[in-house]
């Protein structure tokens, strides 16, 4: 009798996890699936964030007579923006051209829509960026030829600050980023900024210059 007894709960709990096994399996099939899901989402997201938002043709701006470059956008209303930009400088008093990049960061504080129409105004952006300038006429450190400390400041690299406003159209009805901007600037760099600290005579025209651009976006 208390074999009976034993057997029948045994069989009563073994039944009672294979019950609970046949339960779990589908619960945890389900679990690996979304969680694996969800890595694929970040992954896809990681990737979708390096695609550039955006193409930029600036004329000057000290990155040369014209560059052309992609950019990105972020933060919470896109007031932030990251330029890569690749100019050229053409021949003058040299034998060549000179090619350049530009790494820009742009801060748009301010976004106003004009009512019942596809424009926007950005009345105000700010600009730092570095320029980089390809030949053998330009160099980081002093030639031989000079003595230590004649320039001082090294002739192939730019920092620049630049200040100025844009006005964009949106191709397309509410609701779609697609848009091309209009923008100007004005922009001096380091160099010019200690030369008008150590020489009062210059100008303003010859501190500041204006640069003017094109900014297409359809992402």
């Amino acid at each position: 009798m208390i074999i009976r007894v034993k057997l029948f709960i045994f069989r009563t709990v073994m039944k009672v996890l294979g019950l609970l096994l046949a339960l779990s399996a589908p619960v945890s099939a389900f679990a690996v699936q979304d969680r694996y899901e969800q890595k694929v989402e970040r992954y896809q997201n990681s990737w979708n964030r390096l695609i550039p938002r955006y193409q930029k043709l600036q004329f000057a701006g000290a990155m040369g007579v014209f560059s052309l470059g992609i950019g990105w956008d972020y933060g919470k209303n896109k007031q932030w923006e990251s330029d890569l930009l690749f100019g050229y400088l053409p021949r003058f008093d040299g034998d060549h051209g000179h090619l350049t990049i530009t790494l820009k960061q742009n801060y748009i504080p301010w976004k106003l829509n004009i009512k019942r129409s596809r424009w926007r105004v950005e009345p105000f952006t700010m600009s730092l960026y570095m320029n980089k300038i390809f030949g053998d006429e330009f160099w980081t450190r002093e030639p031989d030829k000079y003595p230590d400390g004649y320039y001082g400041l090294a002739t192939n690299t730019r920092f620049n600050l630049a200040f100025g406003q844009r006005i964009d159209f949106r191709l397309k009805p509410e609701g779609s980023s697609e848009r091309i901007t209009l923008f100007y600037e004005f922009g001096t760099n380091d160099l010019y900024l200690i030369s008008a600290f150590t020489n009062k005579s210059l100008r303003v025209s010859e501190i500041f210059s204006l640069s003017l651009g094109l900014k297409f976006q359809f992402l």
